[in-house]
């Protein structure tokens, strides 16, 4: 008896087709037929500055509700404009400063041409003398970085890179000397360390968020002038900063020179399945930043 495969050839010639369609619409279309955009409430805004929404008329108008947060995932919040992800922000508050690693993601926003914002930047950037000039700026950032290690008692971090051949021209000294961290199984290195601490938003003054600053790293303990430098005040003068989206999940903006580069998430699943249930029932957190005068509505849910 002779069965008939379960896919004839004309089947499989449309299985490529629809894969390669799939592939050129790119990595934007292929994450948002994965993980679908959950429904949240914008304020209206037009292209230009002057058609922006206040940011406090948008927390009064459009509070974000428990159930419209636990929608919010690291993977689909890459499915939003930069105006629908600054207005996510602007609704959040710092929590508690992290403790631990997090694995992290990137969002690099459109610029004008039509690229990413952060070629465009960064290639305009004086005094970046790194020889990897071969690859992008976005696929670097996706392969070198991981996450984040927070040291909350020490307010310090560490970067977690996995992969060091792209970083090895500009890394100095022996490269079995640089501090490691093992997460899930895997070693990856620590490098391009920071201070944290509460200050002001970059984006939004209302309220504090949680500070990320490479600018004067030297001092930290284990500083390696290559390439933690790349980081520091001889290089981009990174800050980032980031508010919590629920326990074990923050949202975070990263600048150079007070000029905004892209998005990132950083996200803790142990955290998360510990703490995020009775955040669920009761809407409160512990606020290790000044949350403003502007009291943040997030309904409990029922």
């Amino acid at each position: 008896m002779i069965t008939k495969p379960p896919f004839s050839r004309a089947h499989l010639v449309l299985l490529a087709a629809a894969a390669a369609a799939i592939q050129l619409a790119g990595c934007d279309s292929l994450n948002e037929f994965l993980h679908p955009t959950p429904a949240i409430r914008f304020a209206p805004a037009g292209e230009g500055y002057a058609k922006k929404p206040d940011l406090a008329m948008v927390e009064h108008a459009f509070p974000l509700t428990m159930d419209e947060l636990q929608k919010l995932t690291p993977d689909n919040l890459k499915n939003f404009s930069q105006e629908q992800l600054d207005q996510i922000y602007a609704r959040l508050t710092a929590g508690p400063i992290p403790d631990g690693p997090f694995d992290g993601g990137l969002v690099f926003p459109k610029g004008e041409s039509g690229d990413r914002r952060l070629a465009e930047i960064v290639g305009g950037l004086p005094g970046l003398a790194v020889e990897i000039k071969l690859h992008r700026v976005e696929d670097l950032g996706h392969a070198l970085w991981k996450g984040k290690v927070f040291y909350r008692n020490d307010r310090l971090l560490r970067n977690r890179i996995e992969d060091l051949a792209l970083l090895k021209p500009v890394i100095d000294g022996d490269l079995g000397t640089i501090q490691k961290i093992s997460v899930d199984g895997k070693d990856q290195w620590l490098l391009f360390p920071a201070r944290l601490y509460c200050g002001q938003s970059l984006l939004d003054s209302r309220r504090e968020s949680i500070i990320i600053d490479y600018f004067f790293t030297d001092g930290i303990p284990g500083y390696r002038q290559k390439p933690d430098f790349l980081a520091g005040r001889n290089g981009l003068a990174v800050r980032d900063e980031i508010r919590m989206v629920r326990p074990g999940f923050y949202l975070g903006r990263a600048y150079a020179g007070k000029v905004f580069l892209l998005n990132f998430m950083l996200y803790n699943k142990s955290i998360a399945e510990r703490e995020g249930p009775a955040y669920v029932q009761t809407g409160k957190v512990a606020e290790d930043c000044w949350p403003g005068t502007q009291a943040r509505a997030v309904a409990a849910a029922k």
